[in-house]
């Protein structure tokens, strides 16, 4: 018996399903780690794989960084966490501040959800309004309002002019489901007509500009304007949730728009590999959280919010991620997404690339969608996606478990060039299944 197959026994005994979190559950056992360095994890049975997970796009440079690694070593000998503000604050705000063009002042928390989640709700207590407009099929982070239509299926999504709000948790409130607007993908006659229904009543319309689950195509120019035009004609705010895709670009994947947000969602690489989260944006609505006013519509705390720990990892990351290292991460993508194509078309699988930036996704599809509704995948595509991504695990690959991969400054074109290699076989191994033959 394998070591980690006598952890997992340990593990089923004290947790559901032996996990904290599903993103790790894998059959016959989830994989379990004892180190990291650069791009490449061991596990506890001394496995080595190359990592195109980066913990679920959180870690732009890969594994215990030594720079990271000695500036929270100096922090941690002064102290990891104070009923107090510390400095380290206040630097990494700073950073920030002057790094993102849209934004005025940042409040940091512990997490992406949590990110968003304060969005929403500075959303909500600056415009008076309740109701919220997202893309159907993008994923916000666990919070009951965010989360709506993440897992829509056919037999419940409803007509595609008037999306239904489908709960991802059985027993959400209906008031939660009735207080979010769905919206498709880059469609903006479609989402024209239903934003028009509730004008009156929206808070903000949250969009993430490269949606994961929705494709991992980018928002294009024009609905990204539209959008943002509606929300100044109907009073709305304008959010971008760039939890993933700050890594994109050196102020986020917005500065591909000429439009601003008027708020934005941060976490993941901003965290320099601790738990992380910032809401930030203009600064009239960021004051709604100022305590010394007089007025205090949004009460804000954290008992871990902006300790000095991700502070410190945090500022250094970004620090590391200058310009040149944003640039040398989006052609190492362009050459990822290039490869993988290629390996595509030599294997003849009718599968296709998507993704930008420093992140791609292998959709088992001939032509590469574009929307929710069109990336779904029935159950038997989801068997060939699980087989896939167990054949690259297998080879020594870690990915997301959408055969989705991020990179890492610690990468090289020698990673992408295995990696293409072994998703070549690996599409080679598929069989197609009789209704797409």
């Amino acid at each position: 018996m394998s070591q980690s197959q006598k952890l997992y026994e340990r593990a089923t005994k004290v947790m559901p399903g032996g996990i904290s979190r599903n993103t790790v559950y894998r059959k016959p056992h989830p994989l379990y780690s004892v180190e990291g360095k650069g791009c490449r994890v061991t596990d506890i049975d001394g496995n080595v794989r190359i990592d195109f997970s980066n913990n679920m796009a959180s870690l732009i440079h890969g594994h215990a960084h030594p720079k990271i690694v000695e500036a929270v070593n100096q922090q941690m000998r002064r102290g990891s966490a104070f009923a107090t503000a510390t400095e380290a604050e206040v630097q990494f705000a700073e950073l920030l501040c002057d790094r993102i063009p849209s934004v005025d002042k940042i409040r940091f928390v512990n997490s992406g959800t949590e990110a968003v989640m304060a969005c929403i709700k500075a959303s909500r207590a600056f415009t008076g309004r309740s109701k919220l407009v997202k893309v159907e099929g993008a994923y916000h982070g666990s919070y009951d309002y965010a989360e709506v239509s993440q897992t829509a299926k056919p037999e419940n999504w409803g007509d595609e002019n008037q999306p239904t709000s489908v709960p991802v948790v059985s027993g959400t409130p209906a008031g939660a489901l009735d207080d979010v607007i769905v919206i498709p993908f880059n469609d903006w006659p479609r989402t024209q007509a239903i934003l028009d229904n509730h004008a009156s009543d929206v808070a903000c319309i949250l969009i993430d500009p490269l949606p994961h689950r929705v494709g991992f195509s980018a928002a294009s120019p024009e609905f990204v304007r539209n959008l943002y035009q509606w929300t100044r004609r109907n009073g709305a705010l304008f959010v971008f949730d760039e939890v993933i895709t700050f890594r994109n670009e050196y102020s986020g994947m917005q500065s591909n728009y000429d439009e601003r947000p008027d708020l934005t969602a941060l976490g993941k690489v901003i965290g320099g590999g601790f738990p992380v989260g910032a809401f930030a944006g203009r600064q009239e609505i960021m004051d709604i959280l100022d305590p010394g006013k007089d007025q205090l519509p949004m009460p804000h705390s954290g008992t871990f919010s902006a300790n000095p720990i991700t502070m410190t990892a945090g500022r250094v990351a970004m620090e590391l991620f200058d310009r040149e290292a944003v640039s040398k991460m989006n052609q190492l993508g362009d050459y990822a997404r290039s490869q993988i194509g290629q390996a595509i078309s030599n294997s003849g699988f009718p599968a296709s690339i998507a993704g930008a930036g420093s992140m791609f996704r292998v959709h088992l599809k001939p032509e590469l969608p574009v929307e929710y509704r069109a990336c779904y995948s029935a159950p038997a595509e989801l068997r060939l996606v699980r087989a896939l991504v167990d054949h690259l695990f297998d080879s020594g690959f870690m990915l997301i478990n959408t055969c989705s991969g991020t990179l890492s400054t610690a990468m090289t074109e020698n990673e992408i060039d295995a990696l293409a290699e072994s998703i070549e076989s690996g599409l080679k191994k598929l069989e197609l299944p009789v209704a797409a033959k």
